[in-house]
């Protein structure tokens, strides 16, 4: 194994970790089965992208009323039991979803509802996953922790697909349903089985009053918490929506099937896990990695809204994968490292809220406009936004750097100042020193006019003439 991937997998040394990994890889590929079977039968419904936009709004929609409150019961409770809890009902509407499926009862509004139901239990589930993960690992591996969850999420995003589409083809969307139904189990199994000595749980917050508003307080007042959250608050309403756009871009421009979503779904999952290796052999994040990687970002999605066929498409998903996972995983390590221990988890439910939440907002207003011009203006939009987002945060941290400089400088002159005046009251004698000092350097040839006045004041004697003699040779030049 090489150093670099050492580094990207530093994590998997402990063992908690490695049944969270293996979990969560189990999991998260029975999620994206669900979410391509429930597109998939929203578009067979309706035909429709504004309704598909609808569905991955329900899907969010909770996180974004609620999200902060699950917060708040992340921060109160025993995490490791609250997460075996909203796993085991997370199955219930994949089971539910499955048997109306099976029987083909399945009606609009029944997708509309079970969606909005598991997204409520999500509300809660995934601000306690984020906070869970530096109980698991601790301060000085969260770094690679987070990055390599990207890697879960988005190895999930390649097995997943892939093995919906495959499943669809053969069995229907039923069965989709009741995989990710199972899939639940593995993390039940993952979780209860960690040894709970080895974990480091955050102080715990007690019952108090406006909770949340201390947590907005917060990060109101501090940078490091605010930058990254309102980057994340404008890509993830605009830029995120890849859910929505990809089925539309495989039913309507490329006139393809599942199998065509699952293929571009997967390209973009492929470049995803690549960027998170790469995050994860990282040991820190700066300003700069965020600004930059959104700036990537917002460039591939334009590339991928331009290409003319399908295979271009696959590929320019890739590179667009892994910018969209440094700039994510890059804001979610920055806001760990920098949230204090008990107020975490509601940290990270406000990370929930602008990265997830805010898709009830984005996706209409995409699914709306794919509908109206084409899946491509969809992706167009969240280019110009990520670019929008990068450039502005690009200008900020030169415009900071500029103005530290400054500082830097009137603190550096304020220090020189007492040494200036005691070095003014001082003597004549060194008082003309000084001065001799000052017109040596001050311009072409002062050197040698201020010897040529040292010369001339000196008494004249056996030394004057040496003196006069180097005044004048090239070296005094």
């Amino acid at each position: 194994m090489t150093a670099a991937l050492r580094r990207s997998t530093l994590s998997l040394s402990i063992p908690n970790y490695r049944r969270w990994f293996a979990g969560q890889v189990v999991s998260i590929s029975g999620n994206w089965m669900q979410t391509v079977a429930e597109m998939w039968l929203v578009v067979h419904l309706t035909g429709n992208g504004v309704a598909v936009g609808i569905t991955a709004a329900l899907q969010f929609l909770p996180i974004l009323l609620f999200g902060a409150l699950g917060g708040v019961l992340a921060d109160r409770h025993d995490k490791r039991r609250l997460l075996m809890l909203t796993q085991a009902l997370m199955a219930i509407p994949a089971l539910t979803l499955a048997a109306l499926t099976v029987t083909g009862a399945t009606q609009l509004w029944m997708v509309y509802a079970l969606v909005l139901a598991r997204g409520t239990v999500l509300a809660v589930d995934n601000p306690l996953r984020q906070a869970f993960v530096m109980e698991v690992v601790g301060p000085e591996r969260v770094v690679n922790a987070v990055s390599l969850n990207s890697v879960i999420i988005h190895t999930g995003r390649i097995l997943g697909p892939a093995i919906a589409g495959a499943v669809i083809a053969l069995a229907g969307l039923g069965l989709c349903f009741a995989l990710n139904a199972a899939s639940f189990g593995a993390m039940l199994l993952a979780v209860g089985g960690m040894d709970r000595d080895e974990l480091r749980p955050s102080p715990r917050a007690g019952r108090s009053r406006g909770q949340v508003r201390e947590a907005l307080r917060e990060v109101a007042s501090r940078p490091a918490l605010l930058g990254p959250l309102a980057m994340m608050a404008v890509i993830g309403t605009l830029s995120f929506n890849f859910q929505v756009l990809l089925p539309l871009f495989a039913k309507f421009t490329w006139h393809g099937s599942a199998q065509t979503y699952a293929l571009l779904t997967s390209a973009m999952g492929i470049g995803s896990v690549a960027g998170a290796l790469a995050a994860g052999a990282r040991n820190r994040v700066t300003p700069r990695l965020l600004a930059g990687s959104a700036l990537l970002f917002g460039a591939a999605e334009l590339g991928a809204a331009a290409a003319p066929t399908l295979l271009a498409q696959a590929l320019i998903l890739a590179p667009l994968g892994a910018a969209s996972v440094t700039f994510a995983a890059g804001v979610n390590s920055s806001l760990q490292l920098e949230a204090t221990g008990p107020s975490r988890g509601r940290v990270m439910s406000l990370y929930s809220v602008v990265f997830l939440g805010s898709t009830p907002i984005g996706a209409p207003i995409v699914g709306w406009l794919a509908q109206s011009y084409g899946p491509r203006a969809g992706l167009v939009l969240g280019a110009v936004a990520a670019l929008s987002t990068g450039a502005a945060a690009t200008w900020f941290l030169r415009a900071r750097m500029r103005s530290r400089t400054i500082e830097r400088d009137d603190e550096q002159s304020d220090e020189h100042l007492p040494r200036l005046r005691s070095r003014l009251r001082r003597s004549p004698a060194a008082a003309r020193a000084d001065v001799r000092h000052v017109l040596r350097h001050s311009g072409p040839g002062a050197g040698a006019r201020a010897r040529a006045d040292h010369a001339s004041t000196r008494p004249r004697g056996g030394h004057g003439a040496p003196e006069r003699a180097r005044a004048g040779s090239p070296s005094g030049r």
